[in-house]
């Protein structure tokens, strides 16, 4: 299995080993190097291995805040996976791990600003504890140096200092308790319970990043940490000197006489986050641009259960099948963007998208497309799995609830370019499973499927789309009708000549089908649904995947959103 998967997903595991390694790299070389150079001699013998941990996460904290942006940057995304459409389709699909890895990166920046708050406090502890010790110690004497002018290597010079002052009263203790909350803020917002919940909240507090970045550029700018100066080091070093410090007369004559001289570490977050920060702005800019090109939406249609279709036209709107779009109304929201798979193909003359209630932002776009047609900004089309449909002989889609809406586009498309003869259609036979708890809400895919059903039964190619209707949530008024009408020609629930199947498919058996039937072929298997189903449908893939290179492998999809 294990085997299985580096196959499939080489470029991510070489992206996360990379990754790993180079923070592994940072952390253990600059944690050596403040332990153990001696520049920063004087300073450890008041700080102790305390300023090695927070030199090293700050290394780290850098290099994963410049990695931060590069994943949400989704017009730089569209563009990679444009210029590597001539790669493998495991290297393109990989790109759709975005949000995966910038979680990640940011669940390691919560652990590494955890790290370097706690050894800072550890610091200003011990920078506290050896400014009001007075036993002639290595520590106080060096304490004692800011009363000869700009010598100081100790940054609290009061005794009556204490930690929450420093924290609330210099710039770079305002600045981290500033950027750690923001950081709190925006992780704990982002749980995938307030996400589809209340977006507005996640849209909202995730702009925090813009105080994050701020507070960082301008974090160690007042260079509180300090080392001895290269010149000091060659006039007085400390392996030499460092005991005569404490034990100094009036009448010195050696060449230890002179006291060492220290200098800050200079600030250099903003060399590190400076090129992802302008291309995001680019990336924000571009953003801007496209959202102000006119949407015209050409037809409304209200569906049963309360799902709004919307059918627009933009000029030069390029759409691949399976892709989304990210949708403003500034009668609504004038921030706001919410994402929707297109429902529509490539070979219409419109795009489409089909919404239902799901919060706040949905209700007030349902509740004013009632009243009359506001204005519509759009930002895509962006690019995930789907696209990929066509490039295996058979293709298993499996739509779960709202998850079948990118289905919708990719049935359409490949039923116009079966009409048009398409000599770029690889597929050959799909496989469709349809998994609702009730099909009110999803009436218009039924009457998409209906349409299909009857327009490849009249050119003869009905064995083409084989598909399967689980009905997950049911009733007994519903399995009483269902027995009556046994023997109907078509379903009692959707009207369809493929009967539904009460209960939840058993993916071993599907997947042992489709090996069976296609013993040679390379099988795509596409989940627009919960993670639940997706870790058992990879499950699935992995075990039924022949080791034999000329038999039966299935690749595994997801949508991200």
């Amino acid at each position: 299995t294990m085997g299985n998967w580096l196959v499939n997903h080489w470029f991510s595991a070489a992206v996360l080993a990379a990754w790993l390694g180079i923070n592994i790299f940072l952390f253990t070389y600059y944690f050596l190097f403040f332990d153990q150079d001696e520049r920063y001699f004087y300073t450890r013998a008041i700080l102790g291995s305390a300023l090695a941990w927070a030199r090293a996460s700050a290394k780290c904290l850098n290099f994963n805040s410049m990695l931060i942006l590069l994943p949400v940057c989704r017009n730089l995304l569209s563009f990679l996976r444009g210029t590597c459409s001539c790669c493998r389709r495991t290297l393109r699909k990989q790109l759709d791990h975005n949000l995966t890895f910038h979680k990640l990166v940011a669940y390691t920046l919560a652990l590494l600003t955890a790290v370097h708050t706690i050894a800072h406090l550890f610091n200003l502890e011990r920078y506290n504890h050896s400014q009001q010790a007075t036993d002639g110690s290595l520590p106080a004497v060096l304490s004692k140096m800011h009363l000869q002018g700009s010598k100081w290597l100790n940054p609290i010079h009061s005794n009556q200092t204490t930690v929450e002052y420093v924290a609330f009263t210099t710039i770079p203790g305002l600045t981290g308790v500033i950027i750690t909350l923001a950081l709190i803020l925006m992780v704990t917002s982002s749980t995938e319970f307030i996400r589809r919940n209340y977006f507005e909240l996640f849209w909202y507090t995730h702009h925090l990043f813009l105080i994050y970045f701020a507070g960082l550029v301008i974090h160690g700018i007042a260079g509180l940490v300090r080392g001895q100066t290269e010149q000091s080091m060659a006039e007085v070093h400390p392996y030499h000197c460092a005991e005569y410090l404490t034990q100094r007369d009036q009448n010195c004559t050696h060449e230890c006489c002179k006291d060492p001289e220290f200098g800050s570490i200079p600030a250099e977050s903003w060399k590190w986050v400076l090129a992802p920060i302008i291309l995001y702005v680019f990336e924000r800019i571009l953003r801007v641009w496209r959202a102000q090109q006119k949407v015209v939406v050409t037809k409304v249609v209200m569906h049963p259960a309360r799902v709004l279709e919307l059918q627009m036209q933009k000029k030069g709107f390029c759409m691949e099948v399976g892709q989304y779009i990210f949708i403003n109304c500034p009668a609504i929201s004038p921030l706001e963007w919410h994402p929707f798979t297109l429902t529509s193909a490539p070979e219409e003359d419109f795009f489409s998208i089909h919404i239902r209630v799901a919060g706040d932002w949905t209700e007030r776009l349902i509740n004013t497309f009632q009243l009359e047609t506001p204005r519509i900004e759009v930002d895509g089309p962006f690019g995930t799995a789907s696209e990929d449909v066509f490039q295996y002989e058979v293709a298993m889609l499996v739509g779960a609830g709202i998850g079948v809406t990118p289905f919708a586009s990719i049935l359409k498309s490949i039923w116009y370019k079966f009409q048009q003869a398409d000599q770029t259609l690889k597929t050959k036979k799909i496989y469709f499973y349809w998994l609702c708890r009730d099909t009110g809400a999803f009436a218009w895919f039924n009457d998409l499927l209906a349409s299909l059903e009857q327009k490849m039964a009249e050119s003869g190619k009905a064995d083409f789309l084989t598909y399967r209707l689980f009905l997950t949530g049911w009733n007994t008024s519903i399995a009483n009708n269902v027995a009556l009408n046994f023997d109907t020609a078509t379903d009692t629930v959707t009207g369809l000549r493929h009967k539904t199947i009460f209960g939840r498919p058993m993916w071993n058996v599907e997947f042992a089908a489709v090996a069976a039937a296609h013993p040679r072929s390379v099988v795509g298997v596409f989940l627009c649904g919960p993670e639940a189903l997706a870790k058992s449908l990879q499950k699935s893939c992995h075990q039924h995947s022949s080791l034999d290179p000329r038999k039966v492998k299935f690749y595994f999809n997801k949508e991200n959103f």
